[in-house]
């Protein structure tokens, strides 16, 4: 399933914006596992993190896209969340721009049903997940449709504007 953002990632010349609205992805992932028993990555060590996706991150940003990541989240934070802002500094380091924007300050805003990529604000793939944040029907769309893009990047510009930048950030 990856392999449709990875294919995208690929051909994308200016932006990637990735829209994040779940409180829990794949429960059963081994890495959130593993962080539940109590493992941290640990920042000095970068080859106990460095991870596949990142070098495609690397690659993208060194041709020049501007990785954007924006995830809407649930405060007090679930256990999933709170991992993932855990593991945040990974995406960072590898380049991406990651925000946080709690629903209480998005409860006017006009957001999408799913998550997904949007690239060069022309292309999106849409993310599919069942209620307990398993992959579900086709897993990832892609949708080569310019004009639900261009909506979905107008929403997503909207709410980045409000996200809070990684750095600053402190879950409640």
């Amino acid at each position: 399933m990856a392999t449709a953002v990875r294919e995208a990632l690929a051909r994308t010349q200016h932006t990637a914006k990735h829209l994040e609205m779940r409180d829990s992805y794949m429960l059963d992932d081994p890495n959130f596992i593993r962080w539940q028993q109590g493992h941290r990555d640990d920042p000095a060590d970068r080859a106990s993190w460095w991870r596949p996706w990142l070098d495609v991150v690397v690659a993208a940003t060194e041709r020049g896209v501007s990785m954007r990541r924006l995830r809407i989240v649930s405060e007090p934070l679930s256990d999933y969340t709170r991992y993932e802002y855990d593991v945040t500094f990974t995406n960072v380091a590898a380049g991406e721009d990651v925000r946080w924007l709690p629903r209480s300050a998005a409860r006017d805003l006009l957001l999408p049903a799913l998550d997904g990529w949007i690239m060069d604000d022309r292309l999106l793939i849409l993310h599919h997940f069942s209620g307990d944040g398993q992959w579900t029907g086709p897993g990832m769309e892609v949708c080569d449709d310019a004009r639900a893009a261009e909506r979905y990047a107008l929403a997503y510009d909207t709410a980045w504007q409000r996200g809070i930048p990684h750095e600053e950030y402190r879950p409640t």
